[in-house]
């Protein structure tokens, strides 16, 4: 039977006695429905994961026991990626999140672009800032990962900052390509800038340019807009991240 992984936002150390908090209690008593004697583990989102039993269950209430010691880390990727990709309709932008955190993303940024249409603002833009977040909580979950993806703030591409140090950037365009060349042979950080369902505009894909990104093209078909990301991410990480055939 496989052992559930739940994210708690608790400190967690071995040994030590524990009352889940709400969220992990409701989704351990009540989605999964676990009782006294069942075994999960737990991460909070500092790398590591902790092995426990529930030793109590009530109706608000899920007491654990956590282990002796601490599980072997899920292996880190060697490549820092930031997605930077434009909002999208509906639960695209949710599976993008969801899988961008399964292949090993370490931030994204969500962007409001020239050709993107949808409108968030208030409290409309922090509630579904929180559904990303748990969105992104439930794959580390599924995936094994014991850190947790960095989801800034939704922000205007034109007010981006993308300055990491030594980074390659590329720009996912259709109509434009340049071939990966040696110097980019080895790097420890990418960024990959998306667009929406309609994609960039010319002027954000020149602007994007005269910042440094380098335009890249998949391949002769045109892709969705969330699974353009996903094929990227899969490219570079195979290529300077662990992502390997064996």
């Amino acid at each position: 039977m496989r052992v559930p992984r739940i994210y708690v936002e608790q400190a967690l150390a071995v040994n030590q006695e524990l009352i889940l908090d709400e969220r992990a209690a409701h989704y351990v008593s009540q989605v999964l429905r676990m009782r006294t004697g069942r075994e999960l583990i737990l991460f909070n989102g500092d790398g590591s994961a902790y092995p426990a039993s529930i030793v109590e269950v009530g109706k608000k209430l899920v007491q654990c026991q956590l282990g002796h010691e601490t599980m072997a880390p899920c292996p880190v990727s060697p490549l820092n990626i930031e997605l930077a990709i434009g909002i999208s309709k509906g639960d695209r932008f949710d599976w993008v999140i969801q899988k961008a955190t399964e292949l090993g993303v370490n931030t994204i940024t969500p962007l409001f672009t020239e050709r993107g249409d949808v409108k968030l603002n208030g409290e409309r833009l922090e509630k579904k800032q929180r559904h990303w977040q748990q969105v992104m909580i439930s794959a580390c979950e599924q995936s094994g990962r014991n850190d947790l993806v960095k989801i800034h703030q939704a922000q205007r591409l034109d007010e981006w900052n993308n300055t990491a140090h030594n980074a390659i950037k590329l720009v996912l365009c259709p109509s434009l390509h340049s071939p990966l060349t040696e110097s980019n042979s080895t790097t420890s950080s990418a960024i990959l800038l998306v667009g929406p369902e309609g994609g960039l505009s010319e002027t954000e894909i020149n602007s994007s340019i005269q910042q440094g990104f380098q335009p890249l093209q998949l391949g002769p078909r045109v892709l969705r807009t969330e699974t353009a990301p996903i094929a990227a991410i899969s490219i570079i990480q195979h290529r300077w991240g662990d992502m390997a055939w064996t």
